[in-house]
């Protein structure tokens, strides 16, 4: 079942703090971390709600268990604060340093605990911190980092137990293919859609996106609809091709230009143009995709967030995610970045 990637947890009371650390030492121990695992991400999560409460406002934690490619199962977690961003982050990094009157450990101890660590923050703006536990060590998957990274963000309206979002991808030996869906309305019925795309979305043998997308507007009729961007790398070529329908903002960039792609007006499933033609894009152009739902504003600049491409796409997308999600809907944002 494609659902939401990440569970999203409010911080800004200190009073629910327990509880967020409870909701995700269950999250981790259900997906099989040890002991050991869970100790050192109980005290992520501490250090953490720490620092929201003590610098942030409207602090917020997401967090998700994924796979990689070998089987190793990894928590992510990310925490997003608005509050009055770090001047000099290398400082904040080091045992000993503190604005607070504490030990100053809480950084530097999330980055020893994690196995990924990244951090972006600007003054006046906020941080954003993320910290990745894999439950095996990383040495033991003996395998190559993947010529394409591909990063997602999904959450559920709050007070759903499920996204009406939804984001499939699949690798061939000449294509990547990657869906982003966003089911009419929220709930069970939105995300009945959505997974009813995905189905015919892995069983479609097209690989140009506009035929891609007609597949599933035939094969998810007696749905309520979504509306979806398709995208398309070819391998051989180095090309993308991209085609949606509906409102999902799709970008390419690099580190100096952005390029907008826009999509039909139509809903999938219900009514959608004759022909939808493919948009096309060399990869010695752009090489990084991004897709947002209409839970995202649809106008933001890198030029905003200086030094944050040098980040993991993880990121990049909760940058995105915290100054243009409208937070009472269900929201996507799906990453993909050719090395």
């Amino acid at each position: 079942m494609v659902d939401a990637t990440h569970i999203r947890f409010k911080a800004a009371d200190r009073s629910y703090f327990s509880i967020i650390k409870r909701d995700i030492h269950q999250l981790a121990a259900d997906a099989g971390f040890d002991n050991k695992k869970l100790g050192d991400i109980d005290l992520i999560i501490s250090e953490l709600t720490s620092n929201l409460h003590k610098f942030a406002t409207a602090g917020e934690i997401l967090a998700g268990i994924f796979q990689e490619s070998g089987g190793n199962q990894y928590l992510e977690v990310i925490s997003i604060d608005h509050g009055p961003g770090l001047t000099d982050v290398q400082k904040v990094m080091t045992d000993g340093y503190s604005t607070s009157g504490t030990m100053g450990i809480g950084l530097g101890s999330i980055k020893r605990l994690s196995d990924k660590f990244d951090l972006y923050s600007q003054k006046g703006w906020g941080t954003t911190v993320l910290s990745r536990v894999y439950a095996r060590p990383i040495t033991d998957l003996n395998q190559h980092a993947s010529a394409i990274e591909i990063r997602r963000l999904i959450v559920a309206m709050p007070g759903q137990h499920t996204s009406g979002d939804g984001s499939y991808y699949k690798r061939t030996d000449s294509h990547f293919k990657l869906l982003v869906a966003d089911g009419l309305g929220h709930g069970p019925e939105a995300n009945l859609a959505v997974n009813e795309a995905v189905h015919a979305f892995k069983s479609c043998p097209y690989h140009s996106p506009g035929e891609i997308l007609k597949y599933i507007h035939h094969s998810i009729r007696k749905t309520r609809g979504i509306v979806a961007a398709v995208v398309v790398y070819d391998l051989k070529t180095k090309k993308w091709a991209i085609a949606g329908v509906g409102n999902i903002s799709s970008r390419l960039s690099n580190y100096m230009e952005i390029k907008n792609q826009m999509s039909y007006n139509g809903i999938v499933g219900h009514n959608i143009p004759n022909t939808i033609n493919d948009h096309e894009a060399l990869l010695e152009d752009f090489n990084q995709i991004t897709l947002c739902s209409d839970g995202i504003k649809s106008r933001w600049e890198n030029a905003k967030y200086p030094g944050i491409l040098r980040c993991d796409l993880t990121i990049q997308m909760a940058a995105i995610y915290k100054d243009f999600a409208r937070h009472t809907d269900d929201m996507s944002v799906v990453m993909a970045k050719i090395r």
